[in-house]
């Protein structure tokens, strides 16, 4: 999961260096945090949160199996 969060960032952002993706595992969850450049946040998130809500999705569609609460923080 980690990994494709990171490909997926990297693809949308100006400035690829500087994506940071993190994974917390707790007991029942996994919290997944994304941090990019201060100015390719809106890239990241997208008009009315519509790119935050798609990469969110395929998050939980990869996670499916693991039957842990998958969360995506975008930092």
């Amino acid at each position: 999961m980690k990994e494709l969060v990171e490909i997926l960032a990297k693809a949308l952002v100006d400035k690829p260096e500087e994506v940071d993706v993190k994974l917390i595992e707790k007991e029942q969850s996994v919290v997944i945090e994304l941090r990019v450049a201060a100015e390719d946040t809106g890239k990241v998130i997208g008009k009315h949160g519509r790119i935050a809500r798609a990469l969110r999705q395929m998050v939980k569609a990869a996670a499916a199996k693991s039957r842990k609460k998958v969360v995506l923080e975008i930092l």
